[in-house]
């Protein structure tokens, strides 16, 4: 479906209510054909953001663990990285 959402069970450590939500905005974009809201638009399409979160936190707390971690690492992840990478 979307190649741009990361899994994010399984991550070490925990995904993060930031990276939950970035997952949930990237599937409402998919969804939705809208990839920046207009004000039309926006209060409904935040509010999809937010459902989408709640479900998927309820859904990561409730799965079993992973045995391998996910194949990849979120963006959010990476550029925190990167980033302290280059500080050092």
């Amino acid at each position: 479906m979307c190649r741009n959402i990361t899994t994010l069970r399984g991550l070490e450590p925990e995904a993060t209510d930031e990276e939950i939500e970035a997952a949930a905005r990237q599937f409402v974009r998919k969804i939705s054909g809208i990839t920046k809201p207009s004000k039309v638009t926006e209060e409904r399409f935040e509010e999809a953001v937010r459902d989408i979160a709640v479900i998927a936190t309820a859904l990561l707390a409730e799965l079993p663990p992973r045995k391998n971690p996910p194949p990849t690492e979120p963006p959010l992840r990476r550029i925190a990285r990167q980033k302290a990478a280059a500080a050092v």
